[in-house]
Parts: structure tokens; C-alpha cells; sequence
């Protein structure tokens, strides 16, 4: 912040610049992440889950990123109060949704998403539907409990992506996010302990990446060549804080160049806290690195607008507000070019028409207790 820039001018100049994912244009740099929330009870989502994101859009939130969304293949998931993106009453409810945005004034895309052997057999919504993945390995583990993917295999999650984002561009929403990270089925095949294959999707980081760039090359295809398509993607794990894809520049350019080259538009490059440096030797943080080595357009993602530690404020313990001084620092260098905001959104939706307003001291410190209700 510089002596002679108030801080309300100096966030809303920097944070309501527009920006353009390949043919979308997103009115600011705010996107909401994406947070399963687990109140769609038979993968639908209700009059309340339309309000939500549309209370959100409303108050100045430019880009929504729904909610993690199982894609039509019966491995997909583990509830059956998580919401679907395939099925007549499921995609009737998700356009309802798209529609409230839009009518806020904001732009959704829903995440595509495929947990892969975080699942276990018998699980809802499809019980008899085995756990799959790369190597049937669960995190941590050294021996398999599912199965490890055939071609069959590989072929329907492709076309269950791919399917997902047709009816995403059919249904009115403006692009897709495929989910890649923290663990699921298409990261447990980008990192090396949960990726043993020794065929052409296993071995080193452009073969582990292989399966990725595969279904961001089908779901390109499946819609309109303006329609985005954003790849979020992590180190860490849900169950391995410190687990890491690349160590080295190098080594993560190997695995986002298929990627990009595929189709990707936009990468969500999500961190634990956003403002820690990726690499010895740079201050540049995840998404920064991945806008270095792409050129793509990169959202960045990490415990924004909260000071407090990660794991403990989802078991009941609550985080003040952090200052957003760094942020805008570096939004305004173009280390990345968006930023999405979780649980300080959803503690307070009213968080982006405070932040671009300049009512910082209104923002509301985090409260586990938000996980509890859809507001």
C-alpha cells in the first residue's frame, strides 16, 4: 500500500479489473472456491443451494467455482448429499443455478470431479461400484484395497468428463472446472505414490500427467473452443499435508505443459496459504510459478483473507482476518491473475462487496460453525 493511495481505491482498482478466460470475460478478480458442502440430499441441488451461490454472485463475487460435482461414472463419488452433474433432476437443478448467477451480475463454472480411491465399495451414491484409481492404492498405503484402472476404465472417466462438460455449455454455465488436485482420482495419477503403473500413464512426471491431458483433450472437444476450461491442481493431499507433485521447477513444467497443451485455459493452483514460496531460491508462490512456466491465465488459492492454521479452523477453531496487503501486492505484479476466496466467503458473503468497497474493519473473522449451515 503506498502513502498516498487509500486502501478502498487502492483494492477496488486492482481486485474490479476484468479478465478474459479464453472467451469469458469475468468482471473481477474474485472467484469463490470451490467447498463441498453436502446439502444436494440425492446429488440434487435445491432452492437453497441456488440461493447460495447466488447471494454470493450478488455481492460482487466475479467468477463462482460450484462445489465439487461427481461426473457420471458409478466410482465417482462417496455420498449421496454431494451434488451431481449428470442426471435429469441433477442438471435441472445446476441450471436454476447458473441462471440466479447470472442474474447477479457473476460468472460459474462447476467443478468436475472424480475421487477415485478415496472412495470405498459400498459407499452412496453407487454402492456396489468398486473403488478404481491409477494403482488401486489408497494414500499411505502399500498395498492395494481397489482396482487399478483398465482401458475400460480410463475410457469411462474420460467420457464422463467429457460428457459433464457438454452439459455444462447446454445447461448455460460459461466453462468447467476439472478437479486435479488434493488426492483424487485424476491427481492420484499425477503423483508418484499413488501412480505405480508401469504403462504409458505411469514412469515420469509427462507419463503421470498423461491421463489428465487426456481428459482436458476430451472435454475440449466436448464443447465450443471458446468455452474455458480451467485445471486445478495441488502438492498437498487431503491425507498428505506434505506431499508434493514436482520438487523442482522442471519437474512441475513437465507435468502442466501436457496439460496446457491439451486444452487447459486457466490453472487453479491451490496452496494451503497462498502467500509461502513454492521453490527455494524464489518468492514466487504456486501460482505464480505456474503462470511463469504456462503463460496461462492462473488463480491463486490459500487461506485468503484469514490468519489462522488451515487444519485447525476446520475442526472448530476459529481465524481472524489477515491484512490483504500482500495480496494486492502481488495481484497487482501480475504474479497470478485471480484469487479465489473459501472459508472467508463463506463466512461472509458479503465478503467482495466489502473488500472492493473498503470495509475491511466489517469482514468477519472465520467460524467452523459456517460448515453447518448453507447460507
Amino acid at each position: 500500500m503506498t502513502a498516498t493511495t487509500p486502501p478502498a481505491t487502492r483494492a477496488a482498482r486492482i481486485l474490479s479489473r476484468p479478465i478474459a478466460l479464453n472467451g469469458l470475460t469475468v468482471p473481477n478478480r474474485i472467484a469463490m472456491a470451490p467447498m463441498t458442502r453436502m446439502f444436494s440430499p440425492g446429488g440434487i441441488p435445491g432452492e437453497d443451494v441456488v440461493a447460495y451461490y447466488a447471494r454470493r454472485a450478488a455481492a460482487g463475487v466475479g467468477l463462482i467455482v460450484t462445489e465439487g460435482t461427481y461426473v457420471g461414472h458409478d466410482s465417482a463419488g462417496q455420498s449421496d448429499r454431494v451434488p451431481r452433474f449428470h442426471g435429469e433432476e441433477q442438471l435441472a437443478g445446476w441450471a436454476k443455478v447458473a441462471e440466479a448467477v447470472h442474474a447477479g451480475g457473476g460468472t460459474i463454472v462447476p467443478q468436475l470431479w472424480h475421487i477415485g480411491m478415496v472412495r470405498e465399495q459400498g459407499q452412496p451414491p453407487f454402492a456396489e461400484a468398486p473403488a478404481v484409481g491409477p494403482s488401486g492404492l489408497r494414500i499411505g498405503a502399500e498395498e492395494p484395497t481397489g482396482k487399478a484402472m483398465d482401458r475400460a476404465d480410463l475410457d469411462g472417466v474420460i467420457g464422463a468428463f467429457a460428457r459433464a462438460a457438454a452439459d455444462a455449455e447446454r445447461i448455460g454455465f460459461d466453462g468447467v472446472e476439472i478437479h486435479g488436485a488434493h488426492g483424487y482420482l485424476v491427481d492420484q495419477f499425477l503423483w508418484s505414490g499413488t501412480n505405480r503403473r508401469t504403462d504409458a500413464y505411469g514412469g515420469d512426471p509427462v507419463a503421470r500427467a498423461a491421463f489428465a491431458a487426456e481428459i482436458v483433450a476430451a472435454v475440449r472437444e466436448a464443447v465450443s473452443p471458446e468455452f474455458p476450461v480451467i485445471f486445478r491442481y495441488s502438492q498437498w493431499k487431503q491425507e498428505a499435508y506434505d506431499a508434493r507433485l514436482a520438487g523442482t521447477p522442471e519437474e512441475l513444467e513437465a507435468i502442466l505443459a501436457p496439460l496446457a497443451s491439451a486444452g487447459v485455459d486457466a490453472f487453479h493452483a491451490s496452496t494451503r496459504r497462498y502467500w509461502l514460496p513454492e521453490f527455494e531460491g524464489s518468492d514466487l508462490n504456486l501460482a505464480g510459478w505456474t503462470k511463469k512456466l504456462t503463460g496461462k491465465p492462473v488463480i491463486t488459492v490459500g487461506s485468503v483473507g484469514l490468519d489462522g492454521d488451515f487444519v485447525k479452523s476446520f475442526q472448530g477453531e476459529g481465524a481472524p482476518v489477515q491484512d490483504l496487503d500482500n495480496l494486492l501486492d502481488r495481484l497487482e505484479s501480475d504474479e497470478f491473475d485471480m484469487v479465489a476466496i473459501g472459508r472467508a466467503l463463506l463466512q461472509d458473503p458479503e465478503w467482495a462487496a466489502k473488500v472492493l468497497a473498503g470495509r475491511f474493519d466489517e469482514l468477519k473473522p472465520y467460524d467452523a460453525a459456517a460448515l453447518k449451515t448453507l447460507y
